[in-house]
């Protein structure tokens, strides 16, 4: 096994949404930020507290998927590991919002979907040899 074996086209298309998938928590973190005036926003999240929190949490986690996407393209075992983690909650806070809200939420069975192609692109044979071609011993 040579330590420079080609990336995976498979990573490479994780690793491309991921950046998108950071890049739109950081846009929505950020909008949310600025409908802190609007009443009926800070309403249905339970007032401005809630409101930053979610807003700011947004945004961290989406520069983190930003940043951590990057060492998915050179092979990092700690990226391809912090992003499934991501990914498994993903689809697990999606599963709980889909039951909740039976028959309005088409995006979250979307966004299962997605989530369920990029563990399976991230974890397929060529990607694992990938990663492991680069694994520290």
């Amino acid at each position: 096994m040579s330590d420079q074996m080609a990336r995976p086209m498979g990573v490479t298309i994780v690793a491309i949404l991921a950046w998108i998938a950071g890049a739109l928590d950081i846009v929505s973190g950020t909008i949310l930020l600025f409908q802190a005036g609007v009443e009926s926003v800070v309403d249905g999240l339970g007032g401005t507290g809630q409101l930053y929190a979610a807003a700011i949490g947004s945004i961290v986690l989406g520069l983190i998927v930003v940043i951590v996407a990057a060492g998915l393209l050179t092979g990092s075992w700690i990226s391809r590991m912090i992003i499934t983690v991501v990914e498994v909650l993903s689809i697990i806070g999606s599963l709980f919002l889909a039951i909740a809200y039976i028959g309005g939420a088409v995006g979250e069975w979307l966004g299962i979907a997605v989530s369920l192609v990029v563990l399976f692109l991230l974890w397929g044979h060529k990607s694992s040899v990938f990663f492991g071609s680069r694994r520290p011993e």
